[in-house]
């Protein structure tokens, strides 16, 4: 699931080297912590958040065919 937000990711950023993520496991929950460069924070989020809920949608629907809870969060 870590290499569909990477080339989900690297797909939208002007700066693909500064993608960083982070994978946390805690029982039947994956948590993923994302963090891309500053420039690119607004294209990853989109209006309205709008890009950053379709790609947790997209986590969650490939969470949920290996019956595990995924959420994905965007840091600075």
């Amino acid at each position: 699931m870590k290499e569909l937000l990477t080339y989900i990711v690297k797909n939208l950023v002007t700066e693909p080297d500064a993608i960083a993520i982070t994978e946390t496991i805690e029982g039947d929950e994956v948590v993923y912590e994302l963090r891309v460069a500053q420039a690119d924070m607004g294209r990853v989020i989109g209006r309205h958040g709008r890009i950053a809920k379709e790609i947790r949608t997209l986590m969650k629907a490939a969470g949920n065919r290996e019956n595990k809870k995924v959420s994905v969060e965007i840091c600075d």
